[in-house]
Formats: structure tokens, C-alpha cells, sequence
């Protein structure tokens, strides 16, 4: 096509989702969905008039092909990037490896979409070098795996983490990635063949670049400072949004753990093995310093592990401006100070990178100290953490990891201020972002605006991001409509009546009931047996979970039905791969099981919701934003935990039903949910499925 003829083109999603139009003659089998055509002429139409969308597609939307088909129209025909940006890998792998390639086939352009990691998802050949050189006094235990990435890199092309066929000790890749800072740019005899400077040429030259929440969130700080990780781009959309709360929120904030600081150290010396970079360095009394912040950090620790011993009853760990000595800085600045002299004085320049980035590190941790010692933010809450028996040090056996954290109450005007008010359209989509029409409170409570239509539920999700005024985008759209963004509500096109059946203990106490979990046991029973396990069965708390576990491990054992438990063992990805095996399995899972786990057909047959997931104000983040609410005068039951257990309550169930084969049931053991007035909020959130109101008298 020529230049005219690309530039005058506009996809009629209406023909381009139709049966036998580019998207139908491509797959073997199509149907139409008009909810996916909805949603694409949703993202075409916001693109077009640089509206902000937040659009909540059912499950089986077909949601991907929906926003990657206007998007890259617009790529193509605005002349620049789409950012397209997800919270998991296997999300990514998706689209850059099924759905790209078949808008490749369909679309009557041509386009390149690239995928974009993180510079320390890379090798830096020269660091590998150094590394090499320098291993006896690194850490020669680990000559062997350096041995193999180096022949690794002989004969990668991509150069990254994910193409390394073995997961290396973190020491060591911490040891040979690129960084930021830490690049010697085209003086580097590697310049030519550096896998980094490969990646950004791709991107460069890409129409479409797919990337994490996380990835986009560091490019987006940067850019307030003037500078990039991700080539210019103009449009941006957001998959998996129910998630970018929680990604800005650990952005925005502060971490400083035992862990981090011991790594730090121990990079540069270690007191046990005397090795660390400083070993083959004219490092004077440098290894002096390092012991010396070394027994600093653990007076530090010390102290705060002390002071939520004694406060921790009363304040949940949350802490007070300078709430213990600060020992620590003053051996960190000693020994940035004198790593600095050490990296002037340095005279090989691989040398002399290192402990640049060393000086860097302690700059990093210095800041962090005093902006969490002096709580100079408003609107932050700063809480301690202490983990215990967190295996820390296998050498030394297993000890408590102690964490100092900050975070926003409300990330909303960061996110606003970095991505809203910098690009013309912002598109955020996800399965789960509205939480209902018109909350139902128990009797007492009371809602502004009350009776009218709120917001179809995103006011919540909307606020919670930055994202304020509203304006609602029929399937017709017609209308451009006011406000920050539009918003649009598709249902799932599966069958739910047909698919799913719901049965609700209507008879069981309520969860805080002693005989709670006695009675829940017998009913999980009943409901095990009768899809022969199958089951996940979801939890609000690992406390709770355990206790389940502890009734139950015998009868499961009894039955020949295996138990997979969250928390004692295994790990989530071996958890759900073993589950998926062919078996009589049961899962035990928590908060992580509830959302972005995708087990379809028969191996999945039954959801068990213990309890509604309700956030109790158990961390210091999430009281804090509780007494928020209240400090404005407003509820924090309805407008902060209510709305966020429907949206956890929607994705639980969304863990059955995830083709138009799938069939099951949905268990809910919480007789609130029909006691309570604010129940049927929860019901009326999930598609309509055939109910069956469970009486032990009947």
C-alpha cells in the first residue's frame, strides 16, 4: 500500500470481527462476539478523540485482539509507538507470541512489535569479563556457573535472564547484568554486539512495544526527570489494570531490609568468606569500613527489631518520625566516601565501574534512610515489618528479615501527574474493575448521591488511580461524552446459566463464629465428594487456611484425595502445575489463587469461597488509608472495603469458567452474603448462574 492509501485507512471493527472478515478467515472455527466488537470500537473511538477508557471486559471477550487492533491502527497511521503493558510474563507471552502474529496475518499494514525488559534482565559482556578476572575474589564457588554463561554467551542472540537455559545464583547475575550508570557506552569494546544496545535498536524500530507494570512505572519516573528507558511513545494501554494500584504503590515507596543491606555489604567484603570485590582492590582500610557498617546494620536492625517488640501490640508497626537511632548512616557515608576516593584512584576502568556503582548503592540506601527516618511525606504511612524464621543465611542458620516500608495512602495523584496528564489516551482493561451499580449498606450507613446510578462501579478503581470525573460509553457510543475518562461494561460472552451452578450455605454461622470452621469442614466435604476433588478452595488468610487444612488433611488422606497447600512447600507455579496434572486434587489457596491463575477444563470443577474477602485493617497500609476516609468524613466500609471484596469476590469466581466447555460450581460458605443487606451486592456483581439457597433442614 502506498503512504496515501495508509494513511486514509480506518478498520470498520464491525467487518474486521465479523465472520468471514480478516480476523474470521484467519482462525479455523471463529465466532463472532459482540462484546469483543464493542470493545474495539470502545478503544478506536477513545485513541481517536484522546479520551482515557477504562473498560472491564467478561472473561472469553477476547479482550487482546479487541485493544491490539485499533491500537496499532493508530501506531501506524499517528506515525508513532503504543505502549502495551501487563502484570504477568505469561500475559506477555500471549500477545508477542499468539496475537501479534495473527493481527501480523490479518491487519492490511505492516508492523513490528517488540518486547521490552528491563536493563538488568541482560548481560553485559564486559561485567562478565571482569567478573572472570576477578573470580577468585568474588566468589570462586561459583567459577563453574560463570564457566557456562559465558559459553552461554557465545551463542545467545537475546542475551537475556529468560534465554538462559539455568536460573544462576542471584550473587552471580547481580555480578555480570547490565545497569544503568554502570555502562561505558560506545567506549565499550562490546558496544557493537551488547545485547542492551541490540534490545534498544528493536525497540527503536518497533510500532508496538509490549512491557510489565513495573518496566512502565520506572519509565514513567524517569521521563518526570528527563530521561527514558522505553523509546517516546504516545498512546498507552493497560492490561490487567486491577493490578497497577499495587505495582505504583510498591514504585512510589520505600524498602529497607536487612537482606538488602547484607547483600550490599557482602558484595564488597565478606567478613566469613573474605571475598567481595574489595579482595584484589588496593582497598586499604576499606574492608574495615565494610566489617565496621557490616556491625552498624546489625545494631540498627537491632533496634528496630526492638521497638516492635514493644510497640508492635499498639501500633501494628507502624512508626513515628525517628523512631530509633540512626547508627547506620554515618558508616554508610564513611564508606561511599571512601569507595569514591577508591574508584578516582582506580586505574582499570573495569574497577573503577564497580566501585562507581558501589558508591551509587550507598548513595541509594543513604537517601532511603533519611526519607523513611524523617517522614518528610505527607499521606505516606511508614511501618516496620519483621519476618520470622526467613531463611536469611543458610550457613548461619534461619533468622528474622526486618523490613522498613513506606507507601501512599492513595497513589492516584502520582499516577495521575505521570501518566494521565502525559499521554492523549490511556486505555486500562482487566476482568475485574468494577465493583457493582449502587452498594447496599447495612442499616446506619449512608452514601452521597444515594439511589442514583453510581458510576456502573468504577468510581472506586477510578479514584483509586487518579482517575476522577466520569463519563459513561454505551455499546453505542455515541456521544463523546465529559469527564477524565469513559468507561465501558462488557459481559463475558459464555453461558453462565448453563455452565454454573452456585450453592450457598445459608445455614452456617458466620466466619468469626467458633463452630465456624467445624460446620465449613463438613460442608467442603459434601462438595469435594461431589466433583470427586477439582477443587480450589479459597481463603482469606493463612491462618485461616491452616486451620482448614489441620480438620481436613485426615478425611482428604481417607479418601485418596491429594491436598496441595499454599505456604508449606512448594511454590505457586509447582503448586498449580501439579494440581493441573490428571488426579484427584484439591488446592488450598489465599490471596495470590484468588486472580491470575487460569486452570481450564475439567481440572477445575468447583470454587470454594470460605469466607468474603473482606480487607481487615491488619497492616499499617491499609488502616492508614481506612483512618483516611474517616479523617474526610467518609465510610470506610462503603467506599474502601466493600467495593475492593467485590472485585476480589468477582476474580475468585472467575477462576472456574474460563472457556465456553468449562462446567462447575461455586461454593459460598459466608451465610453473610444472604444475612447481610450489602450481600446482594455481591451476587449481583458475577454473571447470572443458577442458585441453589443450601438449608441443612432441607
Amino acid at each position: 500500500m502506498t503512504n496515501d492509501e495508509i494513511r486514509s485507512s480506518v478498520l470498520n471493527m464491525e467487518d474486521f470481527f465479523a465472520p468471514g472478515g480478516a480476523i474470521g478467515r484467519s482462525f479455523e472455527g471463529y465466532e463472532r462476539r459482540q462484546q469483543q466488537v464493542d470493545m474495539a470500537r470502545a478503544v478506536q473511538k477513545a485513541i481517536s478523540t484522546q479520551r482515557h477508557l477504562v473498560a472491564e471486559a467478561g472473561t472469553g471477550v477476547g479482550k487482546s485482539l479487541a485493544y491490539l487492533a485499533p491500537a496499532i491502527e493508530k501506531a501506524i497511521l499517528g506515525a508513532n509507538r503504543v505502549v502495551i503493558s501487563t502484570f504477568t510474563i505469561a500475559l506477555q507471552e500471549q500477545l508477542i507470541n499468539k496475537d501479534i502474529p495473527c493481527l501480523n496475518r490479518c491487519l492490511p499494514w505492516s508492523f513490528k512489535a517488540v518486547l521490552a525488559k528491563g536493563k538488568s534482565n541482560y548481560l553485559c559482556k564486559r561485567r562478565l569479563e571482569f567478573a572472570i578476572r576477578r573470580q577468585m575474589g568474588l566468589f570462586d564457588q561459583f567459577g563453574d556457573v560463570l564457566a557456562e554463561i559465558n559459553k552461554w554467551a557465545m551463542r545467545t542472540a537475546d542475551g537475556s535472564l529468560s534465554d538462559l537455559p539455568f536460573i544462576p545464583d542471584s550473587r552471580v547475575w547481580d555480578a555480570v547484568k547490565a545497569e544503568h550508570g554502570n555502562c561505558r557506552g560506545r567506549k565499550c569494546g562490546h558496544w557493537t554486539s551488547c545485547f542492551c544496545q541490540r534490545a534498544r535498536r528493536e525497540l527503536e524500530n518497533a510500532n508496538v512495544i509490549v512491557t510489565n507494570h513495573a518496566l512502565l512505572f520506572s519509565d514513567l519516573a524517569l521521563r518526570e526527570e528527563e530521561f527514558s528507558i522505553l523509546p517516546d511513545y504516545k498512546w498507552v494501554i493497560i492490561d490487567e489494570a486491577h493490578n497497577i494500584e499495587r505495582v505504583a504503590e510498591e514504585h512510589f515507596g520505600i524498602e529497607i531490609s536487612t537482606g538488602a543491606v547484607r547483600f550490599l555489604l557482602d558484595g564488597l567484603y565478606n567478613p566469613r568468606t573474605h571475598k567481595g570485590l574489595l579482595v584484589y582492590t588496593e582497598a586499604g582500610k576499606l574492608t574495615d569500613l565494610v566489617v565496621k557498617a557490616g556491625e552498624a546494620a546489625k545494631e540498627f536492625f537491632k533496634g528496630v527489631r526492638q521497638w516492635n517488640e514493644r510497640h508492635r501490640s499498639q501500633s501494628n508497626g507502624r512508626c513515628y518520625k525517628n523512631f530509633v537511632e540512626d547508627n547506620l548512616s554515618a558508616q554508610v557515608k564513611e564508606l561511599r566516601a571512601g569507595l569514591s576516593g577508591l574508584a578516582k584512584q582506580a586505574k582499570d576502568e573495569d574497577e573503577r565501574f564497580e566501585l562507581t556503582r558501589y558508591v551509587d548503592k550507598c548513595a541509594g540506601l543513604l537517601q532511603d534512610l533519611e526519607a523513611f527516618l524523617s517522614q518528610t511525606k505527607q499521606d505516606y504511612v511508614y511501618w516496620v515489618e519483621v519476618s520470622e524464621n526467613k531463611p536469611l543465611d543458610s550457613a548461619r542458620g534461619r533468622r528474622e528479615a526486618v523490613y522498613l516500608k513506606s507507601a501512599p495512602l492513595n497513589v492516584g495523584a502520582d499516577v495521575r501527574r505521570s501518566l494521565f496528564d502525559k499521554f492523549e489516551s490511556v486505555i486500562m482493561t482487566s476482568a475485574t474493575l468494577s465493583s457493582g451499580e449502587d452498594p447496599a449498606l447495612p442499616k446506619g450507613y449512608a452514601v452521597a448521591g444515594r439511589g442514583r446510578k453510581t458510576e456502573s462501579g468504577f468510581k472506586f478503581f477510578a479514584g483509586r488511580v487518579g482517575l476522577s470525573a466520569f463519563s459513561e460509553t454505551s455499546p453505542a457510543l455515541k456521544g463523546r461524552g465529559g469527564g477524565d475518562y469513559d468507561a465501558v461494561k462488557l459481559g463475558s460472552p459464555f453461558d453462565y446459566q448453563k455452565q454454573v451452578t452456585i450453592y450457598i450455605e445459608s445455614e452456617l454461622p458466620e466466619p468469626n463464629d467458633e463452630k465456624f470452621v467445624e460446620l465449613a469442614c463438613e460442608a467442603i466435604k459434601k462438595y469435594i465428594l461431589q466433583t470427586q476433588g477439582r477443587a480450589f478452595v479459597l481463603f482469606t488468610s493463612y491462618k485461616m487456611l491452616g486451620d482448614f487444612a489441620e480438620q481436613l488433611a485426615g478425611w482428604f488422606k481417607e479418601n485418596d484425595i491429594e491436598l496441595l497447600q499454599q505456604g508449606v512447600g512448594q511454590d505457586r507455579t509447582s503448586l498449580l502445575r501439579r494440581f493441573k496434572m490428571d488426579g484427584r486434587f484439591v488446592l488450598f489457596g489465599t490471596d495470590s489463587f484468588w486472580q491470575g491463575v487460569d486452570v481450564a477444563g475439567e481440572a477445575l470443577s468447583n470454587v470454594i469461597i470460605v469466607r468474603l474477602p473482606f480487607a481487615v485493617p491488619d497492616t499499617p497500609l491499609l488502616a492508614g488509608r481506612l483512618d483516611k476516609i474517616k479523617e474526610k468524613g467518609g465510610n470506610p466500609f462503603a467506599e474502601y472495603q466493600l467495593p475492593l471484596a467485590i472485585i476480589k469476590f468477582k476474580q475468585g469466581f472467575g477462576r472456574l469458567i474460563r472457556t465456553k466447555m468449562d462446567r462447575g460450581i461455586v461454593v459460598i460458605l459466608d451465610s453473610r452474603i444472604l444475612s447481610k443487606s450489602y450481600g446482594r451486592n455481591f451476587l449481583a456483581a458475577i454473571p447470572k448462574c443458577r442458585m441453589e439457597i443450601v438449608s441443612r433442614r432441607v
